[in-house]
């Protein structure tokens, strides 16, 4: 019965801490998922104002990090009238709907041309639009919504 304790008897002590510390621990990490999630949400509030920038990937992102730590933000961005629809379809079947791929294409095309008259380095006007084209190519490899 007494195996558990330590000599001075602090073992329930100790036990009541690492409880203590776990619950410490889960707290952080679901204030970290929440944090990461409002950061998502609030850059895909800036690409509905601002041209170039996406929204739905921010929202795909903030609806990833608010299931590990929000499931009520969680829950209002897949019953959203506009974005939840195409949030559910990528989560459930990997969809992404034709639109989005030419959008998405337009602006790495926009941003590989424009690299190559801004970027400083030779290196980066020759991996960027390689890195850009592996998107595209897995990209358009998508299925598309019905």
């Amino acid at each position: 019965m007494r195996g558990y304790l330590f000599k001075d008897g602090s073992g329930i002590v100790r036990a009541v801490y690492i409880l203590y510390c776990a619950n410490v621990l889960k707290k952080t990490q679901q204030i970290l998922w929440r944090l990461l999630a409002l950061i998502f949400v609030g850059l895909g509030i800036v690409g509905i104002i601002v041209p170039g920038l996406p929204t739905v990937v921010f929202l795909l992102l903030a609806a990833w990090a608010s299931s590990h730590g929000w499931p009520e933000l969680e829950q209002r961005l897949l019953t959203h009238p506009k974005y939840g629809l195409v949030i559910r379809q990528w989560r459930e079947e990997g969809k992404v709907p034709r639109r989005a791929k030419w959008l998405a294409s337009g602006m790495m095309l926009f941003s590989a041309v424009t690299m190559q008259f801004i970027a400083p380095h030779s290196l980066a006007r020759i991996l960027l639009p390689i890195f850009l084209l592996m998107i595209a190519v897995w990209l358009w490899s998508r299925p598309e919504p019905d």
